[in-house]
């Protein structure tokens, strides 16, 4: 009779009171008694905020997915990269949002989080749990969802892992969120038991965590304007270059190049001040608009060993050269730096070259980055000084064997790269030296990429720029300047 009375009145009623009958001679008494705690297992009406669109997590990236998901039910144009933006965390810490930095974002986006961890006393966690359940019940209710940080699931050492929380069903006593790791994550289920035992975080044996930021829209701001190399895509990069950075190596992030080194962090630092900021800056000022797509890596091997030995073990590559070079395939500059900064500036130039003139054909292309070989300044401007190709240029003059600027400027990318005296470099360099020291190289760079379509070897921009007509007259005298120019 007493559990019949009692089975009859749960299910009468949809609040979570605990109802005890008691039977007093031939008469019997209803007791209801309201505390909640006094309850076994926790009796709620069932909710459910609908329309959420789910959004699969970037790696490390679940507490900022969760946010987009509730932030595009609002209708606001932010994805994860704007909400880890918006943390102001390091990138180079190669991780995504902690409870702090998440709550950071949030707050600053808009969201009203409220009190984010809370302390439950382990000798009483199923009386407190409770609690703090039936607290992010109520703003369900309310239509405030919670992104709440918990174990992923019940092995031991399971990671910690933020989860968008939208509802209950009461029928099956389920908890109802979406789960950012998995692509079909949309409005997936836990038991409340299993939920229960997966949220607080037991850092101290005898005082858990709980953590919930609650997703209550204030005055949302705006969301930033997007950038090509951005805080969360440099987080992202840093994610997959902490895999195979091997111990010791120091990381600068000069945009946009990530910098690594296996010298001291200073020095690795000096160098990306001094050398890559620096000529990326003249770079951009004079020849490129656009940054490379792509973050590009820069690694500085301290001496030939290590070049040699980082870039077999790295990179499964044989080095070709002993200065550096570049591998697009790699997204990465890779440099003997003991050779000196000049090799990184050439390099330096093929990426920004790939994005801002990708018809750039192998001449012009490598004749402006081995111009920066040997680099300084003027009047503010990057220019190139006379190196080393120079004496072995005079001996192909000299001798008569230097092909004519129409033959250099129509050679196919083989036929460039596979010139066995190298004078194919030479000639490219000191063409564009010429043009730097007339005044005229930024001029023919702005014409030629603009006009690379009808003129794709750049022969015919060179004489309208030089304003020459007879190119083989023009040659005579170029070269008698490449005669009197020194190289000390």
């Amino acid at each position: 009779m007493y559990q019949t009375i009692c089975a009859y009145l749960r299910n009468r009623w949809t609040n979570s009171a605990c109802f005890v009958a008691t039977s007093l001679g031939l008469g019997l008494s209803i007791l209801l008694l309201t505390n909640a705690s006094a309850a076994g297992p926790l009796a709620a009406r069932s909710v459910l905020i609908r329309g959420v669109p789910h959004v699969e997590q970037k790696p490390d990236f679940c507490g900022e997915a969760c946010a987009a998901m509730y932030l595009a039910k609002l209708g606001h144009r932010y994805d994860q990269d704007a909400v880890f933006d918006a943390s102001g965390l390091d990138p180079l810490l190669a991780r995504g949002c902690y409870t702090k930095e998440l709550n950071t974002a949030l707050i600053k986006i808009g969201f009203r989080t409220g009190n984010v961890w809370q302390n439950v006393a382990a000798a009483d966690s199923a009386r407190q749990l409770e609690a703090q359940w039936k607290t992010l019940h109520a703003d369900l209710v309310a239509g405030i969802p919670s992104i709440v940080c918990m174990h992923y699931d019940e092995r031991e050492g399971s990671s910690e892992h933020f989860r968008l929380i939208l509802g209950y069903d009461a029928a099956r006593d389920e908890v109802i969120f979406q789960e950012p790791a998995l692509a079909d994550g949309a409005y997936r289920r836990l038991p409340q038991k299993t939920f229960l035992a997966l949220w607080p975080l037991k850092y101290d044996p005898r005082s858990w965590t709980v953590v919930r930021m609650r997703l209550e829209p204030g005055e949302i701001a705006a969301p930033p304007r997007t950038v090509q190399h951005s805080e969360a895509a440099l987080a992202q990069h840093m994610m997959k270059l902490k895999k195979k950075l091997p111990e010791g190596f120091s990381v600068v992030i000069q945009r946009p190049f990530v910098v690594v080194g296996d010298d001291p962090q200073r020095e690795v630092e000096r160098r990306a001040k001094d050398t890559v900021r620096w000529s990326v800056d003249l770079l951009k000022q004079d020849y490129f608009q656009r940054d490379p797509q792509d973050i590009i890596d820069i690694w500085l091997f301290k001496d030939k060993r290590s070049y040699e030995q980082h870039t077999t073990k790295i990179f499964g590559d044989k080095p070709t050269t002993p200065y550096g070079y570049y591998s697009p395939a790699h997204k990465s500059l890779i440099m003997n730096i003991s050779t000196g900064g000049g090799t990184l500036v050439h390099e330096i130039v093929h990426p920004f070259m790939a994005t801002n003139f990708p018809a750039c054909p192998s001449w012009f292309n490598e004749g402006l980055a081995s111009l920066y070989e040997q680099t300084g300044s003027r009047d503010g401007h990057i220019i190139g000084r006379t190196n080393w190709r120079l004496p072995g240029l005079q001996r192909a003059i000299r001798g008569r064997g230097l092909g004519s600027f129409e033959q250099l400027c129509s050679t196919s990318t083989r036929e460039f790269y596979e010139d066995p005296r190298g004078t194919n470099y030479a000639q490219a360099r000191y063409l564009c030296y010429y043009l730097q020291e007339q005044g005229k190289l930024q001029e023919f760079y702005r014409r030629f990429s603009r006009e690379a379509a009808e003129d794709p070897t750049g022969f015919e921009t060179l004489k309208s720029v030089l304003g020459e007509k007879d190119m083989l007259s023009f040659q005579k005298r170029w070269e008698k300047n490449v005669l009197a120019l020194e190289f000390n």
